[in-house]
C-alpha cells in the first residue's frame, strides 16, 4: 500500500484497484471531470467507492470503436480518482464526477467480469528542485495567461491561483490537461516519468498552441478591416480564405462549381422568355448572387428566388385548337344532364375559337355535395385540352396561402396561386378553387378572401402581383373554377367577381341513368370486377335509391354500389360462380336493412298536420309542422329546435289568425285559456328561416276549424301580418325533394313563378304548381272540402 498526500488529504491508493475504462479523455492528476457511465454493473460498486472514499483506476481506451475486454484495447498508464458524485439516470445509466489524484501502471488485470480490476504500481515521477525547472515552471505559468487572453478558456479560479502553485507536478498535469492535443499524444504526457522532460514537452506544446492563438487573432483583425457592413454575415468564409492563405493553399474546385452554378442559371433565365422589366430583375439577382459566399444562409435564399422566376411559365400556354363538337362530346361523356352548364361552356369555347385572347372566366359552381361540381372542373379542361389544377380553399385562413410570403421570412415561399401555375408548366391552365364558401375569417394573419379578389377579378389579374416573386404575373388567360355549397359565407366583393351557375340536385330518373353509365362501371373497375362484370337493372337501382339513400348528389349511391361490388366479389370468390346480374329482390340480401321509407307523405290526410319544403347544404328536404291546442294560460309553445326567425314566423301566423279569426268561422273564446304547441319532428337538427311561414300558417287555421289538410300538396312561403305570401329561395332544391317524395301538388308564392320557369321541364313535369299571393289562395288548395 502507498499512501499520496495532496492539499493536507490522504488518500490510499490499493494495489489491486477497480478500474473503469474511458473514450475520448485522457484525465490528469488535478483534473475534475464527469463521466457517463453506461454499464448498470458498475453502478453499485462506484456508489460503494464514494461512500468508503475508496479510489478507482481510470484508464483510457486506445480505439473507441472497439470493445473492452480485451484489455488489450486499454492504455497501462492511468489516474487513480475520488469520486465526488454518482448522478443515477433514468435508463440504468449514470453520470460520475471524478477528482485525478495521481498516475499510475498496471501491472497485471485480475478480474474482467463483470468489472475490471487490476494490480497497480504508482507512477512516482522524479521531483528535484532545479534552476531549470523553476524556469520551465515560469514560463509554463507564462504561456497559459497569455493563452488566456488570446481566448483559450481557463478558469477564473485557476488563473488566480496559478502563481502560488510551486510544485513541478501540479502544475505540470494543470497545463497538460488544457492542451489540445490527439489522445496518443496527451497519453504519451501522461506517461512521461522524467519531470524536466515533460515539463519541457509541455512548454512547448503550450508554444504552438499560443502561436495558433495569435495567427487566429490575426485573421479575425484583417477579416474585421476588409469587410463591410453587407460582408459582416460571412465571417466563417472569410476566416477560411485567411487560413488558406496562410497555408498557401486555394479552393479552385469550389471557385469552378460556383461559375459553373451561375452560367446555369444565367442560361435558365435567358431560355425562361420573361417580359423585359422581369428579365432585368432576375439579372440583377443573379449579379447579387455572384458577391455572396455560398455557404452564407442569403445566398440559398436568392439562389431560390431565382430558380422560382426561371421556372414561371411566362411564355408557355397550351396551344390546343378548340372543336365545339370535340368538347360537346367529352361534356357529354363525362357528365350526365347538366345542359345549362354544359352550354355555358360551350358558350366560352366559341367565344374563345373568335377571339385570340378572350380574358379571364371565373365560374362558381354551386350546389349540394355530391353533384358533380369538382368533377365538371376536369371535363372542362380535358374538354379545353388545357392542364387541370385543383386546390381546396377549405378553412385557409392566412392571407399569405393565397399572396405567398416576403422574402425577409425565413422559410418564404409564394402563395399557392403561383405554385399551382409552376406546377402545371403553363400559364392557361384550369384552376379550380374548392369549397369558396369554407374559407377561414379573416384575423391577424389577413383575410385570404380579400386577397382572392385580385385573383379573380378579370380588371386586376392581368398584374397579380404575389408576395414572395414581387413582380406581376398575368392570370387573364387562367380560366378559373370556383364551388361552394351555400352562397352565404362568401363575402360580397368576391361572389360580384364571379359568374354563378347552380347545379340542382338529381331527380331518380337522371340518377339512374348515371348509376348505369358511370357509377357502376367505376365501382367494378375499382373492385376488380371488369372481367366479371355484372349488371344492375333500373328497378334496383331505384330500389337503392328509394330505400338506401337520401341526398341531393350521388355519393350515398355510389357508396351503396361500392358495397354491392364487394359483396359480390366476395360470394364469387367463396363460392366460384360467376353472378351476371343483379335484380330488386337481391338488394335486401346485399345492403341489409332498408334505411328510409320509399313515401315520406302522410299516411292519410289529418287535421293540424301539414307539409312544408326547407331547403339544407345537401339539397331540398320536405318537412311535417304539426300543432295541436290544450286548456292552459294562452301560451305558445314551440319545439323541434327551431331557430329565432322560424319562431318569429310562428307567431306572425298566429297573430294574423288571431286578427282574422271572424273571417275563417273561428270563435274569439276558441284562444281564451288555450295553449298552442306547434312541433316540427326530427329535434335534434337545427332549423331556421322564414319560409315555413305559410305552412305554420295552414297548420294553425286547420287546426281551429277542424278541416283536414291534403297530404299530398306542400308548400313554402314567407307570412306577413296581413296574410300575405312572400317569396323565398332555394325552390328547385325544394321543388326536387316533392318530388322524390311523392309530391304532386306544391303551393309556391307568386312572385316566384319566374322562379319556376328556369327549372328544366323534365324536373317539373308530373307537377301541379299553385301560384299563392296570400294565405287565402293556400288553404283554397290545401284544405280539404
Amino acid at each position: 500500500m502507498h499512501i499520496k498526500t495532496k492539499d493536507g488529504e490522504k488518500y490510499q491508493l490499493p494495489e489491486n484497484i477497480f478500474i473503469l475504462p474511458i473514450k475520448e479523455i485522457v484525465l490528469f492528476p488535478t483534473m475534475v471531470v464527469s463521466v457517463y457511465v453506461k454499464n448498470p454493473d458498475y453502478l453499485s460498486v462506484l456508489e460503494e467507492k464514494m461512500q468508503n472514499e475508496e479510489l478507482i483506476g481510470l484508464t483510457t481506451y486506445k480505439n473507441a470503436e472497439k470493445p473492452v475486454p480485451p484489455t488489450d484495447n486499454l492504455y497501462k498508464v492511468g489516474t487513480a480518482c475520488k469520486v465526488l458524485q454518482v448522478i443515477k439516470g433514468h435508463s440504468g445509466d449514470a453520470m460520475l464526477l471524478v477528482e485525478g489524484i495521481t498516475r499510475f501502471e498496471i501491472s497485471k488485470y485480475t478480474q474482467e467480469i463483470p468489472y475490471l480490476k487490476a494490480n497497480i504500481k504508482e507512477l512516482i515521477p522524479t521531483l528535484e528542485k532545479s534552476e531549470e525547472g523553476d524556469a520551465l515552471a515560469m514560463e509554463m505559468k507564462q504561456q497559459l495567461e497569455i493563452s488566456s487572453s488570446l481566448g483559450k478558456p481557463l478558469a477564473d479560479d485557476i488563473l488566480i491561483n496559478l502563481q502560488n502553485i510551486n510544485d513541478y507536478e501540479e502544475l505540470t498535469n494543470l497545463a497538460c490537461s488544457y492542451l489540445t492535443l490527439p489522445i496518443p499524444e496527451k497519453q504519451f504526457m501522461l506517461e512521461m516519468s522524467d519531470t524536466i522532460n515533460r515539463m519541457r514537452q509541455t512548454v512547448r506544446q503550450l508554444s504552438r498552441e499560443m502561436r495558433l492563438l495569435q495567427v487566429r487573432g490575426k485573421i479575425h483583425s484583417e477579416v474585421e478591416r476588409e469587410m463591410n457592413k453587407n460582408e459582416k454575415d460571412f465571417l466563417l468564409r472569410q476566416e477560411l480564405k485567411a487560413i488558406q492563405k496562410e497555408l498557401g493553399e486555394g479552393d479552385d474546385e469550389g471557385k469552378m462549381a460556383e461559375l459553373k452554378e451561375i452560367k446555369h442559371l444565367e442560361n435558365e433565365i435567358k431560355k425562361a422568355k420573361m417580359p423585359e422589366e422581369i428579365e432585368k430583375i432576375a439579372m440583377d439577382e443573379l449579379k447579387r448572387l455572384k458577391r455572396i459566399y455560398p455557404i452564407s444562409p442569403e445566398y440559398e435564399v436568392v439562389h431560390t428566388y431565382i430558380e422560382w422566376l426561371y421556372s414561371m411559365p411566362w411564355d408557355k400556354s397550351s396551344k390546343t385548337k378548340i372543336d365545339i363538337k370535340k368538347a360537346r362530346k367529352i361534356l357529354d361523356e363525362d357528365h350526365y344532364g347538366l345542359e345549362q352548364i354544359k352550354e355555358r361552356i360551350l358558350e366560352y369555347l366559341a367565344i374563345c375559337q373568335m377571339q385570340e385572347k378572350p380574358g379571364a372566366t371565373i365560374m362558381c359552381f354551386v350546389g349540394p355535395p355530391g353533384v358533380g361540381k369538382s368533377s365538371l372542373g376536369r371535363s372542362i379542361a380535358r374538354s379545353l385540352g388545357r392542364k387541370f389544377v385543383q386546390m381546396s380553399l377549405g378553412g385557409m385562413h392566412d392571407e399569405s396561402e393565397i399572396r405567398g410570403h416576403r422574402r425577409t421570412y425565413v422559410g418564404a415561399m409564394p402563395g399557392n396561386i403561383i405554385q399551382q401555375l409552376k406546377r402545371a408548366g403553363e400559364k392557361n391552365p384550369v384552376i379550380m378553387l374548392d369549397e369558396i364558401d369554407k374559407l377561414g375569417i379573416g384575423n391577424f394573419q389577413g383575410d385570404p378572401a380579400s386577397a382572392l379578389i385580385e385573383v379573380l377579378d378579370p380588371e386586376l389579374n392581368f398584374a397579380f402581383n404575389d408576395h414572395y416573386l414581387d413582380v406581376p404575373f398575368d392570370l387573364s388567360n387562367t380560366f378559373f373554377i370556383t364551388t361552394a355549397n351555400i352562397l352565404d359565407p362568401i363575402p360580397p366583393a368576391l361572389l360580384d367577381r364571379m359568374e354563378i351557375i347552380e347545379l340542382p340536385g338529381y331527380i331518380e330518373e337522371e340518377k339512374i341513368q348515371i348509376a348505369k353509365k358511370y357509377l357502376l362501371p367505376k365501382q367494378l373497375k375499382f373492385n376488380g370486377l371488369e372481367k366479371n362484370p355484372f349488371t344492375l337493372d333500373e328497378e334496383a337501382i331505384a330500389y337503392i335509391i328509394r330505400r338506401y339513400t337520401r341526398e341531393a348528389g350521388l355519393r350515398d349511391l355510389e357508396r351503396e354500389i361500392g358495397k354491392i361490388c364487394r359483396k359480390i366479389a366476395k360470394k364469387m370468390i367463396e363460392e366460384g360462380k360467376k353472378i351476371t346480374k343483379i335484380t330488386k329482390k337481391d338488394i335486401p340480401k346485399l345492403l341489409g336493412v332498408e334505411q328510409f321509407y320509399e313515401d315520406m307523405k302522410q299516411e292519410k290526410d289529418m287535421a293540424g298536420i301539414a307539409t312544408g319544403l326547407a331547403w339544407t347544404q345537401a339539397g331540398g328536404e320536405i318537412i311535417f309542422i304539426e300543432a295541436t291546442k290544450m286548456p292552459g294560460q294562452n301560451q305558445l309553445i314551440l319545439t323541434g329546435h327551431l331557430g329565432e326567425i322560424m319562431q318569429e314566423s310562428a307567431k306572425a301566423a298566429l297573430s294574423f289568425l288571431r286578427s282574422n279569426a271572424k273571417k275563417y268561422g273561428i270563435k274569439d273564446s276558441a284562444f281564451d285559456k288555450t295553449d298552442i304547441h306547434i312541433h316540427v319532428p326530427e329535434g335534434a337538427t337545427p332549423k331556421d328561416g322564414p319560409s315555413a311561414g305559410i305552412t305554420i300558417g295552414t297548420a294553425l287555421l286547420s287546426l281551429f276549424t277542424g278541416k283536414k289538410i291534403r297530404r299530398d300538396v306542400a308548400m313554402t312561403g314567407e307570412i306577413t301580418l296581413q296574410g300575405r305570401i312572400l317569396p323565398i329561395g332555394g325552390l328547385k332544391e325544394k321543388v326536387l325533394a316533392a318530388r322524390r317524395s311523392g309530391i304532386k301538388t306544391i303551393i309556391v308564392p307568386q312572385d316566384n313563378e319566374k322562379d319556376i320557369k328556369e327549372i328544366p321541364e323534365h324536373l317539373i313535369k308530373g307537377i301541379e304548381f299553385v301560384y299563392a299571393k296570400t294565405l287565402d289562395d293556400a288553404i283554397k288548395v290545401a284544405l280539404k272540402d
